[in-house]
């Protein structure tokens, strides 16, 4: 019993830190894609989602992720996270950012889908560039059509 008392903390610990649900690290130019196996190179298009027992699936474009849904139990992902445009590498929260579908901004998977940390800035591009502007929602419709 004794031994089990000087244990417990130790296991506790070790069942508390292995289920860490936060955002990963995406390694540009090494990660592959968990949807179309293509390496991560681009900056401002790559996306992962973290499932509730801490599980990062990363993506070298939004598009890829919306698609992997298919193939995935949604009711398990905690985080949705996605690059943004104006500081390329970051990983903002999908579901609060505002989406642009531009031909002038190429995407890897050709759906010309950015994303952007505030609306203000998605509006500013969009009246640079042209395009269409989406919620989250709005992206998850889109793409499954």
């Amino acid at each position: 019993m004794k031994t089990l008392k000087h244990y417990l903390p130790v296991l506790l610990l070790l069942i508390f830190t292995s289920c860490n649900v936060s955002p990963k690290a995406i390694a540009y130019g090494s990660d592959g894609c968990h949807f179309c196996k293509m390496t991560i190179v681009d900056k401002v298009h790559a996306a992962e989602f973290v499932t509730k027992k801490g599980k990062t699936y990363k993506f070298d474009a939004t598009e890829c992720m919306v698609n992997y849904f298919d193939e995935f139990d949604t009711s398990e992902i905690e985080l949705y996270l996605t690059n943004h445009f104006s500081e390329p590498e970051a990983l903002i929260d999908a579901k609060q950012a505002t989406f642009l579908i531009s031909k002038s901004i190429p995407s890897p998977m050709g759906a010309f889908l950015t994303a952007f940390k505030t609306k203000a800035e998605a509006e500013k591009i969009k009246a640079e560039k042209g395009g269409e502007l989406y919620s989250w929602t709005q992206v998850l419709a889109h793409l499954k059509n």
